[in-house]
């Protein structure tokens, strides 16, 4: 419906940088997902899009579940992400991947066990879109990011938040990291021997050597 539209009145064509674009490509993706839903019903049965991946055994640590569910990762930008979730039922979309690439990729745990969270948690939780998001992260959906892409929440959070605002909102103890500091404050901490913020549950590039095994 959405291409029909855009077929018949090409005037309407946006700037692919620009908001409106962007918010119609979310609608497009919102009705790719419940096309998948509708055609591929086992979908609805907690199984992968992808076969190959539907006897996966993940690590489901349920430690490291719980300090990403409370945002306690030691990733400010994930832990930023996860608080303002808990707080509000909202959560931007680039941080929706964000959360669901770190759970599935740095911590190598189910994709449903965060397709179920977030459905507890969002206000505007949505069946389709939120099984096509999580398998679409953890590279198991249909026109997934491949599994070798793993998001790097460091160069996220200084690309998309680089002062630090969104990180420090939900994370206040963090307001007297320096903005050079504010997206991976340990070092810093650690040199000016403060005690403000959690330890990291996993190193990023030891994890991404790990889910690169995994996935292979």
């Amino acid at each position: 419906m959405l291409f029909s539209l855009l077929n018949r009145h090409p005037d309407i064509l946006l700037a692919t940088d620009s908001d409106e674009f962007s918010w119609l490509n979310e609608i497009i993706w919102r009705e790719f997902y419940r096309h998948l839903l509708f055609h591929e019903q086992r979908l609805c049965k907690h199984q992968a899009f992808k076969e190959k991946y539907r006897t996966t055994v993940w690590h489901n640590d349920k430690e490291k579940f719980m300090a990403w569910c409370k945002g306690k990762t030691g990733y400010p930008l994930v832990d930023a992400a996860m608080l303002q979730l808990n707080q509000t039922g909202r959560m931007h979309n680039r941080l929706r991947m964000v959360v669901a690439s770190f759970l599935t990729k740095h911590l190598l745990i189910d994709w449903r066990w965060g397709e179920k969270y977030f459905m507890q948690h969002l206000i505007d939780g949505d069946l389709a879109s939120n099984n096509g998001g999580r398998q679409w992260a953890a590279s198991t959906g249909c026109d997934a990011q491949p599994y070798f892409r793993i998001f790097n929440p460091i160069r996220q959070s200084e690309r998309f938040d680089p002062n630090g605002e969104f990180i420090r909102k939900y994370i206040p103890e963090l307001n007297s990291i320096p903005d050079k500091h504010i997206h991976f404050p340990h070092q810093y901490i650690a040199n000016h021997q403060l005690s403000l913020y959690w330890e990291p549950i996993v190193d990023h590039k030891e994890a991404r050597i790990n889910a690169l095994a995994f996935y292979k």
